[in-house]
């Protein structure tokens, strides 16, 4: 039986003005050869609140700095389980949507666990995302950017086949 730790989480939809969002790669430390792309964002400290965590997170991880207020409310939630550096996670998380003109991503904020677990990030526009046999985070990006940014549905990743929704685990995710 599969114990898991609970954690709650805030996460940023950030997208530019070309409606791409911004991903970070990323690999599990206790499986370096699962690889994948997600969000920023992560874990939020007791009783934060989650656009509070969410702008944490987004300056920690960007250089982005906006206050809670400037989030608005979260735009989607889920639970996920997944495993990270040996320890599976059920996690709460919200996301919030920030749309920018553009943004020069500054990750000198990240970390001990991003500096070493975080290869990279890329602006992804939904159709790349569609396109791609990428593993990303949350499987249902896709169609949260085509409902969030009125753009047409694109089919699902192929990545996505084969695991689990928000109601259930999934092969790994992002801090």
């Amino acid at each position: 039986m599969t114990v898991y730790t609970p954690r709650r989480a805030a996460r940023v939809l950030l997208v530019n003005a070309d409606d791409r969002v911004l991903l970070f790669a990323g690999f599990d430390p206790a499986r370096p050869e699962h690889r994948y792309w997600f969000t920023p964002g992560g874990g939020l400290d007791p009783d934060e609140p989650p656009a509070a965590g969410a702008a944490r997170e987004l300056a920690e991880e960007t250089g982005l700095r906006l206050t809670p207020a400037e989030l608005g409310e979260p735009v989607w939630q889920d639970e996920i389980e997944y495993p990270f550096d040996g320890v599976w996670y059920r996690q709460e998380q919200e996301f919030f949507l920030v749309r920018v003109p553009s943004w020069e991503v500054d990750t000198a904020g990240f970390d001990d666990v991003e500096q070493a677990s975080v290869t990279g990030h890329r602006w992804w526009s939904a159709a790349e995302l569609a396109a791609s046999d990428e593993l990303y985070y949350p499987v249902d990006l896709v169609a949260i950017l085509s409902r969030l940014l009125g753009t047409p549905d694109e089919p699902a990743s192929p990545t996505a086949e084969g695991v689990a929704s928000a109601a259930g685990p999934v092969d790994g995710a992002p801090c």
